[in-house]
């Protein structure tokens, strides 16, 4: 038994019993070598009277409940008293030294174990003594001296084991005592928390050295009194912690638990939490008493994440969130009376992502926090500058003294973003576009960033470093075109779109022969034909057009194989492609397999690209084109010149023909710089030798001037304007020379322009 034989020790070190000790203890209580020797005589009277004892005593302790629940146990009673004989035979024979003493001590430490408190053991004594001391006079009437020394020598002997019980009982007390202190004391330190204790009634306050350390404190200066406490806490929250206090104290909280700060020895505050609970003492005193926990780590992590949930790590400006918390404010403060104006100004760097892209991330963050720096630079006191999210940043203009006022600011942004910026070794010009938006007053609901959003999205439109305002125009616009995107979606389900074909015609002098026809999409809408420059930048944002142009290549495949089969076999088909059907993934397979489901010849379908599309260039487009020119497709670059024109394209790309816009030709014969431009393009293809086909061809002058100029292939009014399949057939015929009498029923003009 490690932990009894652990008690024993500890017990003999507390009381500190020795050899010195006992021997004191004996001479105090007369314990002689006499005395010894008197109850050595008479040892088997005396225990034979023990027995009698013993029995006596257990059936007078069985007549207390809490005595007899111990008693009663399983075994117990017959195991005690042949304890209680054993301890009675060592009583009378001793030796009474270390060894006897410690088995007293063991036999105290058993009987505080189980249960038997010292009340019980005293009792027992007693018992004993007032038992035997009837037994001895019975068993020896006429020796009334034998009966004294007797009496003597046993009242001598019990009263060294009383006191060592009594000792035990008391020692077994106070080492409880201490080590539930020092769990305690384990506890609290565990725990961080210090400890106090307020004497309510006569304002007394009592801390401990934990709470003391908290705050860097020595006794020295630790508080007496709760004001001096308080004047600890910050002047903004001492009023309310005097409150909950008292209202602890009056019984309107069930508890005092507070959130707050006290100052430190060096100065700074910090934030600790205080429970207490109010008791009374003994006397009937209140105390409010309990605890003080440090929570500064804690606190100074939310308030630091509190900071970063409306902050954007990288310029620390407000964010998104921290933004709408002080519009939602400024358009409370605008529906007072007398409310100054407000704005809101909406940033967009232009080009942003060309950065990103070419430099890499981290130079694109430079310049986001420079960037930064040079707007907050712009702006008056009072004005509030959030980054809203990627290269968007948006402005809060408060306190104006006129509306005019924010576009002065903005206006100062765009000048003060004109200086290149400088990061690393790169000198970077970065411009941005800004749409205003007006804060309206008296009761009026908004949604400022909606529409300072809508301003931007008209500023881009104009192109780079552009300013635009809200206004009433730009709402109806966003609406007409959340309308117009809705019915198309449902368009291609109802067979609303129908494809018109316009001819592309080969001249060499006298002689002309239709080569080919170009694809275009129409949109018939409640019976009216919606203008395809409204409805196709639609589908493009809406990403539509994937669709869309899938059902447009497919159409226009099977109607020019059809017309392959009616007389027209060398025929070619052009269609449009759009960006984002090229940066379809296996885009090229996808124009495989309708070109195997049509069957139509590879050779006979010409795809057209814009120069704007090879602007958004990446390896995946070059590859995709590439695969397409491997099918044996031809592939037209539309518009050329119109764009950023460069000859790399030319160059880099597989592309077969060259489509001159129509703004240089319909011009070029009264224009010599426009004459001189568009000579050097259809030069600069026959040079490659590719295909230049003119668009928009619709005089004899301009006419002339191509046949001239050595352009041989012709697209335009002059031929016939783009018609259905079914009006179309007829002109077909009549350029290809299969139907001469179409001219007498009036379908193509006197020199082959359309009537209708």
């Amino acid at each position: 038994m490690p932990d009894l034989k652990k008690r024993l020790k500890g017990m003999q070190n507390h009381l500190g019993l020795n050899v010195n000790n006992i021997r004191t203890r004996l001479r105090l209580l007369l314990v002689d070598d006499q005395s010894i020797r008197e109850l050595a005589d008479y040892l088997p009277e005396l225990e034979a009277l023990h027995v009698q004892c013993i029995d006596a005593l257990h059936e007078h302790l069985l007549q207390f409940p809490h005595a007899a629940g111990l008693l009663n146990r399983p075994g117990m009673l017959v195991r005690l008293k042949e304890q209680q004989r054993h301890y009675y035979q060592q009583m009378l024979r001793g030796p009474y030294d270390m060894q006897y003493v410690r088995l007293r001590l063991l036999v105290g430490i058993t009987h505080e174990s189980v249960g038997l408190g010292q009340n019980v053991s005293l009792a027992s004594y007693h018992f004993y003594l007032d038992f035997m001391h009837a037994q001895l006079r019975e068993r020896w009437p006429g020796q009334p001296e034998l009966v004294h020394r007797l009496f003597s020598c046993l009242l001598k002997v019990v009263f060294f084991d009383m006191t060592l019980a009594v000792d035990t009982y008391s020692a077994a007390s106070q080492l409880a005592l201490q080590e539930s202190q020092t769990r305690y004391a384990r506890a609290m330190h565990g725990t961080n928390d210090g400890i106090w204790e307020w004497r309510v009634a006569d304002d007394r306050l009592e801390v401990s050295e934990r709470w003391l350390a908290v705050l860097g404190l020595d006794a020295t200066n630790a508080p007496v009194r709760l004001d001096e406490w308080l004047d600890m806490l910050p002047q903004s929250q001492r009023s309310g912690f005097k409150a909950s206090v008292m209202a602890h104290l009056e019984g309107y909280r069930s508890e005092l638990k507070i959130e707050c700060q006290l100052r430190h020895a060096r100065g700074e505050y910090r934030w600790v939490l205080v429970r207490g609970e109010v008791t009374e003492d003994v006397h009937g005193d209140r105390l409010l008493s309990g605890s003080l926990t440090d929570i500064h780590i804690r606190k100074t992590a939310e308030q630091e994440l509190a900071h970063a949930t409306l902050h954007d790590p990288l310029t620390k400006l407000p964010n998104r969130e921290r933004m709408n918390q002080l519009l939602l404010q400024a358009l409370q403060r605008q529906a007072k009376p007398g409310a100054r104006h407000a704005a809101v100004l909406f940033i967009d760097l232009d080009r942003f992502k060309l950065i990103n892209d070419s430099l890499g991330h981290q130079v694109g963050d430079q310049v986001l926090i420079q960037v930064a720096a040079r707007i907050e630079r712009c702006l008056r006191p009072g004005d509030h500058l959030c980054r809203f999210g990627g290269d968007e940043f948006v402005v809060l203009l408060n306190d104006m003294a006129e509306p005019a006022d924010a576009e002065n600011v903005a206006k100062r942004i765009m000048q003060g973003l004109l200086s290149p910026l400088l990061i690393g070794e790169q000198r970077l010009t970065v411009t941005a576009s800004i749409g205003l938006a007006p804060l309206k007053g008296h009761d009026q609901e908004q949604d400022a960033l909606r529409e300072a959003d809508l301003a931007l999205y008209r500023a881009k439109t104009f192109g780079k470093s552009q300013l635009a305002l809200y206004s009433e125009n730009l709402q109806h616009e966003v609406h007409h075109r959340l309308a117009l995107e809705s019915a198309l979606s449902e368009a291609l389900n109802r067979k609303q779109f129908e494809l018109y074909y316009q001819p592309i015609v080969k001249v060499e002098g006298e002689n002309s022969s239709v080569i080919g026809v170009e694809a275009l999409l129409r949109w018939w809408r409640d019976g009216k034909m919606i203008p395809p420059d409204e409805f196709i930048p639609a589908l493009e944002d809406s990403g539509q057009i994937v669709e869309v142009g899938a059902w447009v290549l497919r159409q226009a495949c099977a109607q020019v194989r059809e017309w392959h089969e009616n007389g027209h076999p060398a025929l070619r088909c052009s269609v449009n492609l759009s960006s984002r059907q090229l940066r379809e993934e296996n885009f090229a397979g996808t124009v495989a397999a309708v070109l195997k489901e049509t069957g139509f010849p590879a050779s006979s379908l010409v795809l057209e690209i814009t120069e704007s599309l090879l602007m958004q260039d990446g390896p995946d487009t070059l590859a995709t084109l590439r695969e397409l020119e491997s099918l044996g497709i031809r592939i037209a670059l539309d518009d050329f010149g119109t764009g950023f024109s460069s000859l790399g394209y030319l160059h880099r790309y597989p592309l077969h023909i060259i489509k001159v816009d129509k703004s240089f030709i319909s011009r070029a014969p009264d224009d010599e710089r426009l004459r001189a431009i568009s000579r050097a393009i259809i030069g600069l293809g026959r040079g490659l030798s590719m295909d230049v086909i003119a668009e928009g061809i619709e005089t004899i002058e301009q006419m002339d001037f191509l046949s001239t100029e050595g352009c041989h292939y012709i697209q335009g009014y002059w031929f016939s304007r783009p018609l259905s399949a079914s009006m179309i057939k007829p002109v077909l015929n009549t350029l290809a020379g299969l139907d001469v009498d179409v001219l007498a029923e009036g379908i193509v003009g006197e020199r082959g322009l359309p009537r209708t």
